[in-house]
């Protein structure tokens, strides 16, 4: 690939149906491919495909939108090494630039002004022995973690390891969330709420609204 290229599934306008700024609207930059197979992967058509585009043309049709904030997502983003340039771009453009990843690539060279969503693998997931664990110490507390829970044990586990790497003392939100369905929203709810947890418990709006269609 070109130098000053990505790989593109898509580029859409919606809602953001996660994280700390859900239900805000925001800019989706969906970057193609993911070293990744977990089991309730909801964006499988990133996995291949897209269309190779510039670095100006992604900033171009960004601001068609006039947002405030932009998401960069995947498949896993950091799978291409164009994404951390782009990341740079966005944020000197004036956005809320977020970068959603799996916490299996190293997150350290990404800018600092970018907020790090990093997704820790539960067992669950099929892919827990792909944490980057060293990821932890370049997160500030400006970023988030986030756990899918796919069941009671993926529960304590994500727990434990809230607990371990005092994530709630390091990162601005630790964010749980159910996976879908395999535990109810209400489960996951009490759960939190029995063992007062300092974490947010989060839906995936975009799920609710657009039942994950492509685009939403």
């Amino acid at each position: 690939m070109q130098q000053n290229t990505l790989r593109i599934t898509e580029i859409f306008y919606s809602l953001q149906g996660e994280t700390r700024t859900a239900g805000l609207p925001t800019v989706f930059v969906r970057l193609t491919g993911c070293p990744l197979r977990c089991q309730y992967c909801d964006t499988a058509y990133a996995f291949s495909g897209g269309q190779i585009m510039s670095l100006d043309e992604i900033v171009e049709r960004v601001a068609q939108y006039k947002p405030r904030y932009v998401c960069v997502t995947g498949g896993e983003p950091l799978a291409q090494p164009n994404c951390l340039p782009l990341l740079e771009r966005l944020c000197d453009a004036g956005y809320e630039v977020s970068l959603e990843t799996s916490g299996a690539l190293d997150v350290a060279p990404v800018d600092r002004r970018v907020v790090k969503v990093v997704d820790l693998k539960t067992p669950g997931s099929a892919e827990v022995s792909r944490n980057l664990y060293d990821n932890i110490d370049h997160l500030t507390p400006n970023d988030q973690v986030k756990f899918v829970i796919c069941s009671r044990e993926d529960y304590e586990w994500a727990v434990s390891k809230l607990i371990q790497y005092r994530l709630d003392e390091r990162v601005d939100e630790v964010l749980f969330s159910p996976s879908h369905q395999q535990v109810t929203p209400r489960q996951l709810a009490e759960w939190i709420v029995e063992d007062n947890l300092p974490v947010r418990f989060q839906l995936q709006l975009h799920k609710i609204l657009w039942n994950d269609e492509p685009g939403h």
